[in-house]
């Protein structure tokens, strides 16, 4: 795993509506970029909500919140319909931005797989904070302390 700073990675994929989104439609704002093994099960639902919980406040902050897994955008939408997530979840099927950021490897019992990842990206395209291992709860109040820090350099 990168140690930050360093220049993201780039990345054009879909959402839960098949509307592509791209790092670069992002410049000049802050983004939390998250990876998540799969939709709607247990460990991941407890991240999404509390990203969902603290999303006014981290958007306070001038930030945006995107989550990234393997996941189709029907498996999106029915995941952000379920638990009311006020935030972007992209699709990225073929892993290629999930590899690039470092979020993939392997998992206990050495399986390969998604590993829960979160990156704070700069208003410059600068990942300025990585979460190696993240724990799912409290995970948005966590986010909230460290941008508020970083925001303050």
């Amino acid at each position: 795993m990168k140690q930050a700073p360093y220049t993201a990675p780039s990345f054009s994929l879909q959402d839960d509506q098949a509307v592509t989104h791209s790092l670069g439609d992002y410049a000049g704002k802050w983004i939390v970029l998250y990876f998540y093994p799969k939709d709607d099960t247990p460990g991941c639902t407890v991240e999404a909500c509390s990203l969902r919980d603290a999303r006014d406040e981290i958007a306070a902050l001038g930030a945006e919140i995107i989550g990234i897994s393997q996941d189709d955008i029907s498996a999106h939408e029915a995941f952000k319909a379920k638990h009311t997530l006020n935030f972007t979840l992209l699709s990225d099927p073929d892993r290629r931005v999930i590899e690039a950021y470092g979020a993939w490897g392997k998992k206990m019992f050495g399986k390969e797989g998604i590993l829960r990842r979160t990156f704070i990206i700069n208003p410059e395209g600068t990942v300025v904070k990585v979460y190696g291992r993240v724990t799912p709860l409290g995970h948005g109040e966590q986010i909230i302390t460290d941008l508020k820090a970083l925001q303050a350099k």
